[in-house]
């Protein structure tokens, strides 16, 4: 019997070959916005409060790629036996398996507490915790879809404020967030992931714009300290129109719990 001259020992390769097609796309700028919207635009927002019938407060924000829901529980009381006079407030953010380009394991990492603890930061300051003693407010914000971190910090931000207003807890006021992006000398709000990673540093500002407070600042990478506040400066403009976008959604759904 004659013997196979195929190697079962090593992968043989196709007989033919062909170079790799590039797409003219990914070839481009990086930090040039590509979505029909200029350097000062952000992203369309679509905002729900209510989604979630079982917590006793949520919302569901989408801009574009980056979707996440937040659910709001309590207060309720706390498990600590040590009494306290002011209440505390939970953050917890968790990355769904599908949420990324690569698939996540369901375990939490550091990536999820670095959002959580930025997220905790933009709202604690707007919660009326003194009214609150020694109870705890749980705030759970699920991503469903992930387009940068920047992104998931300010969408999560504005869910989690919008959900605690839907649960009826007593704030100062509503929180807006909004990212920003330094590439050059051009500056980009609401960077997407791929702008963010092309860009020198990335700023996340937090605000409630019916106090004209800040709440949170987050920068990461390098930047001078003009740019620092040309990118404050925008974002807090922008801050408004969102704080307008998360009002109106909040009035839009008690008018329909009402009918």
């Amino acid at each position: 019997m004659a013997q196979s001259s195929f190697d079962r020992r090593r992968i043989n390769g196709p007989e033919e070959s062909h170079s790799p097609v590039f797409d003219d796309a990914d070839q481009e700028d990086a930090c040039t916005p590509t979505r029909d919207r200029g350097a000062t635009d952000i992203r369309p927002i679509f905002l729900q409060p209510g989604l979630i019938t079982q917590a006793n407060g949520s919302a569901y924000i989408e801009t574009e790629r980056t979707k996440l829901a937040c659910a709001v529980y309590g207060p309720r009381q706390s498990k600590t036996t040590t009494y306290s006079e002011k209440g505390r407030l939970n953050v917890e953010v968790k990355f769904a398996p599908f949420s990324c380009v690569r698939r996540r394991a369901p375990l939490r990492d550091a990536e999820d507490r670095s959002i959580a603890i930025a997220v905790h930061q933009a709202v604690v300051s707007s919660v009326c915790l003194e009214l609150f003693p020694k109870s705890t407010i749980d705030v759970f914000i699920s991503i469903i879809e992930n387009d940068g971190i920047e992104g998931c910090i300010a969408s999560g931000s504005i869910a989690a404020s919008t959900a605690l207003a839907d649960a009826g807890i007593e704030m100062l006021g509503l929180v807006a967030s909004c990212s920003a992006a330094v590439c050059g000398n051009k500056i980009y709000l609401d960077p997407r992931e791929k702008e963010a990673e092309a860009s020198d540093g990335t700023v996340v500002f937090a605000c409630m714009p019916a106090l004209s407070s800040i709440t949170s600042i987050c920068q990461s990478g390098r930047m001078s300290t003009e740019d620092l506040l040309r990118c404050m400066e925008l974002c807090q403009d922008r801050c408004i129109d969102i704080h307008a976008v998360v009002a109106q959604s909040l009035l839009a759904n008690s008018k329909e719990i009402e009918l």
